[in-house]
């Protein structure tokens, strides 16, 4: 490949990704589900719509297992060229396929955790992305929040645990969605660009066939009060990841 590789996690990995504007690439919410997920070891994980990768390496470089799928084939051949580039091919696998096929692709409950950074938007309610690259991994042009859990509900065991970083405006939405599909939601954690500011997105994780309960975590805050980039965002970006928070 002729791209530039680029540096992530303050350059502990180098990735290709797509241009800019052209397609998903690496940011905060890359970074913050990442870290949001706190497997336990042995954990069968699956990164739904990974794109080039980067979720599924980061993962895999804190020493888990990861199987990515993604829709569309140059994106995975991206992500196993990143696999091989961090030499992190012994512990990833990447997988051209549509999620709602999942069926098709897996048996019932073949995975202890699924992580998902699915489409934000709504296709009859945005605007289309002139880049169709982009509009896949940002718009519902070909899979809708629906098929994310309806598939995680078939995929995960019971007991297993769904993370996902979603819009702070579809927040009810999936709550709705999970409750639908019998995935409890357990943990939440908005994240806000500053304090005083509304929140942008929200990470959540649900458990499968879980009783029902969820634990509130305090406000994560991109900037502080002074402008300048928390401690709890910069942690993210380390090997190790921040203070573990989970069930």
């Amino acid at each position: 490949m002729s791209q530039k590789r680029e540096n992530l996690l303050n350059g502990i990995l180098h990735i290709l990704q797509p241009e800019a504007n052209k397609g998903l690439r690496v940011n905060v919410d890359t970074i913050l589900l990442a870290d949001f997920a706190k497997p336990a070891k042995r954990e069968k994980i699956l990164d739904i719509g990974c794109a080039h990768g980067a979720i599924s390496l980061i993962l895999a470089k804190r020493g888990f297992n990861i199987v990515g799928l993604d829709i569309q084939q140059h994106l995975i051949e991206m992500a196993t060229e990143n696999a091989k580039i961090n030499e992190l091919d012994d512990k990833t696998k990447f997988i051209t396929g549509d999620i709602k096929d999942y069926k098709k692709l897996w048996e019932a409950q073949s995975f202890d955790r699924i992580v998902v950074n699915p489409p934000y938007y709504e296709t009859e309610n945005s605007q289309k992305s002139p880049f169709e690259e982009k509009a896949k991994a940002t718009q519902e042009t070909n899979c809708t929040l629906e098929d994310v859990i309806m598939a995680s509900k078939y995929l995960l065991k019971n007991k297993g645990h769904l993370n996902i970083i979603i819009s702070a405006s579809r927040l009810v939405e999936l709550f709705i969605l999970l409750d639908k599909y019998n995935i409890a939601a357990k943990v939440m954690r908005s994240v806000h660009p500053k304090p005083n500011t509304s929140a942008s997105v929200v990470l959540v994780e649900g458990m499968r066939a879980a009783k029902k309960g969820i634990t509130v975590f305090p406000p994560l805050f991109i900037c502080g009060s002074d402008g300048k980039e928390t401690f709890e965002l910069s942690s993210a970006y380390t090997l190790e990841g921040s203070e573990k928070l989970c069930l």
